[in-house]
């Protein structure tokens, strides 16, 4: 399995915790250090899990509007995008358990017109002011079909570390990686009002390659 390349620093720590914690266990607890043992061995397998890389035919996509994570569709609703776009939008929030994968992938192809990033709160990935008061970044594509699209990766009451790898003027491909978040979030994509909505509340997404709307040119 191949892992991602925010994993080292906490595989590290969690590597050097395990072995502590068991060593101990071992040396006093002898045979019943397997109650121990176990649930911390299972934790431990689901750190490599969270930041597994899984292999992906990403596809070229010119009018698709690309699923940019792993999760379940949570909203969908008209609002007024407030930092960039500034008018009526559709909102598309995307939120992600701790089990799902948390790659961040661009959700259109184009050109990288925008890029922010913002300190704030950790309120619970699910609430509707998480999209404009949590920790988060801002990135606005210029899509192939000359629509602005923004989307923004929010943290949550677990997640605590953004990061994401585009700058302005860089070349977007619908699909592909941008960033990623650590431990449980949220991703909310801003769409023009014409844009054919694909997707329903309650969804499981597949990051890269569900097509959850169309824009025309």
């Amino acid at each position: 399995m191949k892992l991602h390349k925010e994993s080292k620093g906490t595989i590290a720590v969690a590597s050097i915790l395990f072995i502590a914690v068991a060593s101990v266990s071992i040396y006093f607890l002898e045979m019943w250090s397997l109650m121990i043992i176990v649930p911390l061995l299972i934790i431990y397998g689901l750190v490599f899990w969270f930041f597994r890389v899984p292999n992906r035919d990403i596809q070229d996509h010119v009018e698709n509007v690309i699923a940019p994570v792993d999760g379940k569709v949570v909203m969908i609703k008209e609002v007024v995008e407030t930092e960039f776009i500034k008018e009526a939008s559709i909102q598309i929030s995307i939120f992600m358990s701790p089990l799902n994968v948390h790659i961040c992938r661009y959700p259109v192809s184009g050109n990288v017109i925008y890029k922010k990033y913002h300190p704030g709160k950790y309120l619970v990935a699910w609430h509707e002011k998480s999209s404009t008061e949590n920790e988060r970044t801002t990135v606005a594509v210029e899509s192939l079909t000359k629509h602005k699209v923004v989307f923004r990766q929010i943290a949550g009451y677990v997640a605590r570390r953004i990061v994401f790898y585009c700058n302005e003027g860089d070349q977007a491909k619908a699909g592909h990686e941008f960033g990623f978040i650590k431990f449980g979030s949220r991703m909310d994509i801003f769409l023009p009002l014409d844009t054919e909505i694909i997707c329903k509340i309650g969804d499981k997404t597949k990051g890269g390659i569900d097509v959850i709307a169309k824009m025309r040119d």
